[in-house]
């Protein structure tokens, strides 16, 4: 089955289902959904960041500091957190991310998804999925900051990350 053909649980406003469809046709239709971002830090409390391939549905080619994804039918957040983190990064045994908020996010244009945002922390050698994956690193946090006016980023993912900073009282 292709990602496209993946089922999602369609959402209203208040973030309760309202029906199901293909995720293809979600994203053709604009059909409100939910995703789950998981900021990711290792050891050293890097974060990891990445550039997406070229070939993904939503944000082609630009680059992501949060890894996860869509949450599937029936599944909930905290499920798709750690399947993602685990299959985005190439590890197994993750410790189950951390919920911190949730947001709707949208993007002016009638996309709208709500994201719930997590954390976790990676202490093994990740080996990225080369079908979501083309570049990555982990990178310290001010350089990350001083990257966001310089590489291209998924705007949802800046979304969450400006919430984030909030959050922890970062601005």
């Amino acid at each position: 089955m292709s990602s496209a053909d993946e089922i999602l649980d369609v959402v209203d406003e208040h973030d309760e289902v309202i029906g199901q469809a293909r995720r293809g046709d979600v994203y053709a239709r604009g059909l409100r959904h939910r995703c789950a971002f998981i900021q990711v830090r290792d050891a050293e409390g890097r974060l990891f960041v990445h550039r997406r391939t070229s070939t993904k549905l939503v944000f082609p080619s630009l680059y992501d500091m949060f890894v996860g994804g869509v949450v599937g039918a029936g599944e909930s957040y905290d499920e798709a957190a750690l399947r993602e983190a685990e299959e985005e990064l190439g590890v197994s045994g993750l410790a189950r991310p951390s919920f911190l908020f949730k947001f709707l996010y949208e993007d002016g244009a009638g996309l709208s998804w709500w994201s719930a945002v997590y954390e976790v922390r990676c202490e093994v050698a990740v080996s990225p999925q080369v079908e979501e994956v083309d570049w990555y690193a982990f990178l310290p946090e001010a350089e990350v900051v001083e990257r966001l006016d310089e590489w291209e980023w998924v705007p949802d993912g800046v979304a969450a990350y400006s919430r984030l900073r909030a959050f922890r009282g970062a601005g």
